[in-house]
């Protein structure tokens, strides 16, 4: 089998071409030929090293893949050979409350991940990609699409109605926006280019805020909601963006923190949180019970992830550069077979 693994350190440099020997299905276990795999900020972040510095070498990268299921193990009931299906990120983690066992067993790190041309999963760790879906575009589920809705359904309890504040036109935003936008949701989205806000909007944001030419975007989205506040901000930013969540959401509203482009260190604003009886939730993905919640609400509506870019096996390198210019918008993907 072909990979790409991290090894003698991390960087980019670091991440090279290797091959290993095709992996044979235990029981309960599936092998899965990858055709696609998408490209989380968590990715090079990994490779990079600042993930988890003491993350143990080699590593096959990337949390996020979709193929073909071409051999079983024995006592495998949830799949077949020739089915479609997508990897579970934390593997383990198929309902409730994640666990410490959850956050260990999350592929790219510490497991092998998606950058491979065949993975050895754990038939509870598969997922059925909707029909209608390319692999290109399932690839980009597990982790970006999974998080928005976890973060707005799942443990955000979004209405109908309700007000969100998006940041970015990441992966993970754009998914949001389209969620959003499934529930009924007012939308607006912050960004640094205008383009970007305008493509953003023939989405269904209803307001943009560029933060470039209008940094205070708290106050400015403040201002858009009457002064009350938005009902939910998906905070994707990090340290350098976190004070002006909490200032631009409702007394009671929630903040999903997400992401740490700006940096993942900071003080801890804790009056605002107090006196604003704000809702701060981390969101590490979801299970596969939300997974499965999502596809059927993705399905219904047709809606298809946006691909920003897809580069080949070989490009995987100019894949990683181009997420980590900032770019792009919606999802990069590796095409792997």
């Amino acid at each position: 089998m072909k990979v790409y693994e991290i090894r003698d350190g991390f960087g980019l440099d670091k991440l090279v071409a290797a091959e290993r020997p095709d992996p044979i299905p235990g029981p309960m276990q599936v092998r899965v030929r990858v055709k696609a795999t998408s490209l989380n900020y968590r990715d090079l972040m990994m490779v990079e090293g600042r993930y988890n510095p003491r993350q143990k070498l080699p590593l096959v990268p990337n949390s996020d893949g979709a193929g073909v299921v071409d051999a079983v193990g024995p006592g495998v009931t949830r799949v077949k050979p020739g089915d479609r299906v997508m990897s579970l990120f934390a593997q383990t983690w198929l309902a409730g409350p994640p666990s410490r066992a959850a956050q260990g067993s999350t592929l790219g790190g510490p497991l092998d991940g998606a950058l491979a041309d065949t993975m050895l999963l754990h038939e509870d760790g598969v997922v059925p990609t909707p029909a209608y879906l390319t692999d290109e575009e399932a690839s980009t589920l597990p982790c970006a699409a999974v998080t928005a809705w976890s973060a707005l359904v799942t443990q955000g309890g979004l209405q109908a109605g309700d007000t969100v504040l998006l940041q970015g036109t990441g992966g993970v935003s754009i998914f949001a926006l389209q969620i959003a936008r499934m529930m009924g949701a007012r939308i607006i989205l912050t960004s640094s280019r205008d383009d970007k806000l305008e493509r953003a909007r023939a989405l269904g944001a209803h307001e943009g805020i560029n933060y470039v030419t209008t940094p205070d975007w708290d106050k400015a989205a403040r201002a858009l909601t009457g002064g009350t506040g938005v009902d939910h901000v998906v905070e994707v930013g990090g340290a350098g963006t976190f004070e002006k969540s909490l200032r631009a959401v409702r007394v009671g509203g929630t903040v999903s923190v997400i992401g740490v482009l700006s940096g993942g260190a900071g003080a801890m604003p804790l009056t605002p949180i107090l006196m604003g009886n704000l809702r701060v939730q981390g969101i590490l993905v979801g299970h596969r019970q939300s997974f499965e919640a999502l596809n059927r609400a993705l399905t219904l509506h047709n809606v298809r992830p946006v691909v920003d870019r897809v580069f080949s096996f070989s490009e995987t390198r100019a894949a990683f550069e181009h997420l980590k210019s900032g770019a792009h918008f919606g999802k990069i993907v590796i095409r792997v077979d």
